[in-house]
């Protein structure tokens, strides 16, 4: 299991509470770029896991085309399943924008839009 995972693992309940939008909106000023800036470390957060897990299957992947050669493969089935009972990026994404660790700023080409 990846550092990030680990680490908010521990940190996160199995029960997803609501959050008030108000201290979002009060991170930035505007709460459509609260939520655009979690959406962004979010998708960020994803793409590594996605990396990371691929990588790790591909140990398990076989390169040949026979079907006599598929077979189940419990390490394989075990860490998929680890992923699956990992908490969705968007929540741990939340946490670390509420927690004030994530590092943003604005585009200034976009304060003239």
């Amino acid at each position: 299991m990846s550092r990030l995972r680990r680490q908010h693992s521990a940190s996160l309940s199995n029960n997803v509470e609501a959050k008030d939008l108000n201290d979002m909106k009060n991170r930035t000023g505007n709460v459509y770029e609260s939520i655009a800036i979690i959406a962004k470390r979010a998708n960020q957060i994803n793409i590594s896991l996605k990396e990371e897990l691929h990588s790790k299957l591909e140990e398990f992947a076989s390169h040949t085309d026979s079907l006599e050669e598929v077979h189940e493969n419990k390490e394989q089935i075990e860490i998929s399943r680890a992923y699956e009972k990992m908490p969705n990026p968007a929540l741990l994404a939340t946490q670390e924008f509420l927690e004030d660790k994530i590092y943003h700023r604005k585009n200034e080409d976009d304060l003239f839009r």
